[in-house]
């Protein structure tokens, strides 16, 4: 491997470390559903964003919640002395791709059959704390 290659594959490494990530794959909801969840959600504070979904009357909101719950046990994970109410995390990034669609056929009448889509997504969530991007806003602006 070239040494701009290696020294970018480090960057990333680095870059991976500070972030805070939880996936959800093969979720059984249409992607179009699980998006009016996740617009919810997006730049949200993380205890505003655990009530909004609590208190949801979407499906949808119920996995997300558990997501959004396994990527603060991520954040626990890498910072093990640090409290989550010091830290003013928040939900930085949050979308929603199509996954596989499984096909079915549903009888219809003179002999034909209609086709039945079951479509399925892949969330995920990327938290973030805001001391980190206000450091990182003033060091640019130097």
């Amino acid at each position: 491997m070239g040494s701009r290659k290696r020294q970018r594959a480090e960057q990333i490494k680095e870059a991976k470390k500070s972030k805070f990530i939880a996936k959800l794959n093969n979720c059984p909801t249409s992607p179009r559903k699980m998006r009016l969840v996740a617009d919810m959600i997006r730049g949200e504070e993380v205890n505003r964003a655990l009530d909004l979904l609590k208190f949801s009357s979407k499906q949808a909101s119920r996995r997300v919640e558990k997501l959004l719950l396994s990527a603060i046990a991520n954040w626990q994970n890498k910072n093990e002395n640090a409290r989550i109410e010091d830290s003013n995390l928040f939900v930085k990034e949050i979308f929603v791709d199509q996954g596989r669609t499984l096909k079915r056929i549903r009888p219809a009448p003179q002999g034909r059959a209609y086709r039945i889509r079951k479509r399925s997504n892949h969330v995920t969530i990327i938290l973030d704390s805001l001391n980190k991007t206000e450091e990182k806003v003033n060091q640019t602006n130097q």
